[in-house]
């Protein structure tokens, strides 16, 4: 008795399993159904990328891509580290500040380096 208890428990979780399913299945359908599937020129040309979209998957291309990859990462990781120092800054005083300080100017110091490069430069 007390397993059949459990599983009637857990019968709203599978209900709303099963609509979400169902639901999710039927947008995509009327998706198909309702949207016009006439890719033009336009719809199929380059976005944002640089390259064709629809071409070799092994073509080379420019190094500036990887180049504003890494940018992006470095830069956003610095973020990631700022959000639970700026949490803790009361609990870790003056050595956990000035540590980030330290950390925050190799960080300018590689920007300020990159910058002088022209990495920052797309043309």
């Amino acid at each position: 008795m007390a397993s059949e208890d459990l599983l009637i428990n857990y019968l709203p979780i599978l209900v709303f399993l099963i609509i979400a399913v169902v639901m999710a299945c039927a947008m995509i359908a009327i998706s198909f159904v309702v949207g016009k599937q006439n890719p033009d020129a336009d719809k199929n040309a380059a976005y944002e990328c640089g390259f064709d979209a629809f071409d070799d998957a092994r073509s080379r291309f420019d190094v500036r891509f990887y180049l504003v990859a890494i940018l992006f990462i470095i830069f956003d990781l610095e973020i990631a580290f700022l959000f639970p120092w700026a949490v803790t800054l009361g609990d870790i005083g003056l050595f956990g500040f000035w540590s980030m300080m330290v950390f925050l100017g190799v960080l300018t110091v590689g920007f300020i380096y990159e910058w002088n490069k022209g990495a920052l430069e797309w043309e």
